[in-house]
Formats: structure tokens, sequence, C-alpha cells
């Protein structure tokens, strides 16, 4: 039995690895997209731009360039976009940017939240106005 199951698990690793390597698996003509246009550019001050498009219709554009934050730590600034064709057939364009307050996406097949009502706007606004005071010893929850 102990055979058994060590024959069972080393063919197990061996058809993992086989999918792993073997890129029939994960595309349909073998994997081998071509690189129709690639271009990209470093600078020594920081700043740096790159750009694909490939046969499958995917197409990448960013751009990035340091930022002196007001501590005097340095940051990166980025913004860029890529696009590629959807199983239905429509092409999935994002747009982002990304700085010292996170990443920023935008595109049209993504979800947008509601605009948030005015009486939550207010109560946000009262409490950053009234904020409780910080008494480790007494917290009010």
């Amino acid at each position: 039995m102990k055979i058994f199951i060590t024959v069972l698990a080393l063919a197990t690793i061996a058809q993992a690895q086989y999918n792993r390597y073997n890129p029939q698996v994960y595309h349909s003509n073998g994997g081998n997209w071509a690189i129709l246009r690639q271009a990209q550019d470093s600078s020594p001050d920081g700043s740096y731009a790159y750009s694909y498009d490939t046969e499958n219709g995917i197409s990448v554009k960013e751009q990035g360039q340091p930022k002196l934050l007001a501590a005097g730590v340095p940051a990166q600034v980025v913004t860029g976009e890529y696009s590629y064709p959807a199983p239905d057939g429509r092409q999935i364009v994002v747009r982002y940017y990304a700085d010292e307050t996170g990443f920023h996406a935008t595109g049209d097949h993504l979800p947008v939240p509601p605009p948030i009502p005015v009486a939550i706007q207010k109560s946000l606004a009262y409490n950053a106005a009234n904020p409780l005071p910080q008494n480790p010893y007494n917290r009010r929850y």
C-alpha cells in the first residue's frame, strides 16, 4: 500500500510539472505570442517609460518619475494604462496612477460606487471637526 501511494504521489508531481512547463495547457496557439512593438527608456534621475504591444491584442504603457515628499522621503509617481481583449470580444482598457496615496485605477468595466448620501457627508464632516479625546484608559466604543 505504501508503494502504491508513493508511486501515485510521484505520478501526480510529474503531471503537475508537465502542466507547469507545457505552454499548450495555457495558450491555444502554443504560448508563442509575438511582441509587435516594444520601447523602454530609463533616465539617471529615476524616471522611466516603457510600452509594448503583443500579437494577441495586449497593450501596455507606463511611465514613472521620482517625487520628493514634504518630509524629504522619496516616492515614485507612476501613470499608465493596459488593455486586452475580453473573451466576449470587447477591448478592456484600464488607466491607472500610483503615488503616495496608493494605486488608483479607472476603466469602463470597473464598478463605480454610488455617491455618498448627504446625511453621511454631514456626519463625516462633524466627526472630523469634533474628534473624540484619545484617553487610553477611558475609551468609549
